[in-house]
Parts: structure tokens; sequence; C-alpha cells
């Protein structure tokens, strides 16, 4: 009988804490067949556990008595809270106990805690975060949404190579097309690191097709967009904003009138399966590509749903070797390793 396949997973992390993430972390695991490690308070996990039916589950409390809050700075965290939940998770993949980490607390705390414990894939300068998000065609991934606030040409394209494996092995997208986000479609728009970046992905093996503004995030004509984790925030933020803002006048003109709310109830189900596609809790968090184990991060906010989801993203990530084929990838094309980022300028001229 294969191994499951074990996720550990930071049951103190989010705003809702064990609450939330126990029974999310209890349905990925039955649904799947998995093994999960909850990381955090003992006797309060083993509370909520009383209260769930754990039958047929492989499900393991490991202790930790620390817990790094929303607002606290990583390198403190790091260095004042060795035996935090998300620590210990990433701890437990380091040593093979667990082949991923889920977490919903601070996400910085996360990046750090993933970088100095399990280490970055070789070749790989800055992991980065992907983003699924929906469009008129299909999903899309937006990367970096916040891992990497100042970056370099070379980067990107990193950035982009990550992507294109996890959308091509973990989405099951084929040959996935590539763009970049700046201020126009011509070549030769943005600022200088986009500039840069573009003579990189013209010359790189990427299934590149251009620039890309931000009002076509959502057309869904390509399947993955690149920016820096500054650019990157900002458009997720805002999108989250707008969809919440969107919802809320929504509710206020349907309160307006009979008529109005007539139309509502004739109109339930398209207003439900909308929602849905807009709902971040159905990719359950936002993967932290380039460590040598995957991360998901989720949403301060997650709910069950959504702790659920990513942690069977991150089971899908390891059944499909997706952090294997990125070394593969990353072996076979050494232009996406140079340092010396003119050298790839230099052979276009």
């Amino acid at each position: 009988m294969s191994k499951r396949i074990c996720i550990a997973v930071d049951a103190m992390g989010g705003d809702h804490g064990p609450e939330v993430v126990v029974p999310g972390a209890l349905e990925a695991a039955r649904s799947k067949n998995l093994k999960v490690l909850l990381v955090g308070d003992e006797a309060r996990i083993k509370t909520i556990l009383a209260q769930e039916s754990t039958k047929g589950i492989e499900v393991e409390i490991v202790h930790a008595e620390e817990v790094v809050g929303m607002e606290e700075k990583p390198s403190e965290a790091l260095r004042r809270k060795k035996n935090s939940s998300i620590q210990k998770a990433f701890i437990l993949a380091r040593e093979g106990k667990a082949d991923g980490v889920v977490s919903a607390g601070n996400s910085g705390a996360t990046l750090a805690c993933g970088m100095f414990t399990v280490g970055r894939i070789k070749g790989i300068e800055r992991p980065a975060l992907a983003s699924i998000l929906p469009s008129e065609k299909k999903p899309v991934v937006l990367i970096d949404v916040g891992a990497n606030v100042d970056c370099k040409p070379h980067h990107l394209l990193q950035f982009g190579l990550m992507a294109e494996i996890f959308a091509r092995d973990v989405l099951k997208i084929q040959n996935p097309t590539l763009g970049l986000l700046t201020i126009g479609e011509e070549e030769g728009k943005g600022n200088t690191l986009v500039r840069e970046a573009y003579n990189l992905f013209k010359l790189s093996f990427l299934n590149f097709v251009g620039n890309v503004e931000g009002r076509d995030i959502f057309k869904g004509n390509v399947d993955i967009i690149v920016c820096d984790g500054f650019v990157g925030n900002v458009a997720l933020k805002l999108m989250e904003g707008l969809a919440s803002s969107l919802g809320a006048l929504l509710k206020e003109e349907i309160k307006k009138s009979f008529l109005a709310k007539m139309g509502f109830l004739l109109a339930k189900k398209a207003l439900k399966n909308f929602s849905k596609k807009l709902d971040y809790a159905e990719y359950g968090g936002a993967p932290l590509l380039g460590l040598k184990k995957i991360a998901l991060v989720c949403h301060g906010a997650s709910n069950s749903k959504a702790i659920k989801n990513a942690v069977l993203m991150a089971a899908s990530f390891v059944k499909n070797k997706a952090n294997e084929h990125l070394e593969e990838g990353l072996s076979m094309h050494q232009e996406i390793n140079l340092l010396g980022k003119k050298a790839l300028t230099t052979q276009k001229k």
C-alpha cells in the first residue's frame, strides 16, 4: 500500500483559529485519504476533535506552545517564538514527516519560516505567492501577490517558470500562456523592471504572449500573469475590496423595491453561481512557490471550506510532483538561473 500524502496544518493560524481550521483539515483528509498533522495547542485541538468524526482519518496532533500573531513582524516572530505552530509545521516538513504545509496565519511569518526552515529549491532566488483568480473563460494565475515587493527582471522570469509548472502540473493547463502585467499592451510599455523582464521572457522557452493591462486580468485570454509583489498585492486587494463592495451595493439595491426582490428570487441561482466564482475559498489559498516543500498561504479570514481546499491543493501539488518538475525545468534551462541578467539581453542584440 502506498504511503499517504501528509500535510502539516497550522491549526492556530487565521482569524478563527482551530475551531475553523481543524474541521476543514479533517474534511480534506476524509475526501482524499490524506494524513494531516494538526500543529498547535494540544488541549484546544483535542476538544475540537472530540466533537468531530475522525473515523477512517489518519490525524495526529503536534503540540506547539506559541502562536505568531497576525500583526507581528516576521523577523521578531522567528527569533522570539521558536515553538510557534507555523515554525513547527515547517520543521515537520523539513524532517520529512510532512509533505507540505498549510497556514492561514501571518503570511510574512509563513514566508520567512519557509525560507529559513525548509529552504529554497536550488536555482530559485525568491519564492513567490501565486493567486488563482476567476475570469470570463478559465482560472488565471497571478504571481507574485505579495512575497517580493522589490524585484529584478530575472526574478520575474523565475516567477513565470514556477507559475508555468504550477499551472501545468496542478491546474492541468496544457502549454499555459503567460503575460507581463503593465500599463500598456505594446512592447516597451512600463517601467525599467517590466521592460527588461520583457526581453528575458521573449528569449525564454515559456509561452510568452506579451504585455497585459489590469483591465485584461479577468478576460481570461492568458493563463498566467506575472508582476512584482507590490503591484500584485495591490491588484489582489483591489479585487477583494471590489467584490465585497459590489455584494454590499447589490444587497442595498435589492432592498429598495418589491420588483427588485422578485428579480433577485428569479436570479438567485445565477447569482449564487456568480458568487461561487468570486469566492477565494474555492481554491483555498495561494501556493508559495519555490520552497523545497509546498506551502499554501490562506486568507486570514478563511473558513473551513477554504482550509479544506488548501489542504487538497497542497496534496495535489505533492501528488503531481510539481517541485521535482520545477527542479528539472531549472536544470534544463540554465538561462533562468543567470545572475548576470544582461547575458540574455546581450544574446538578443
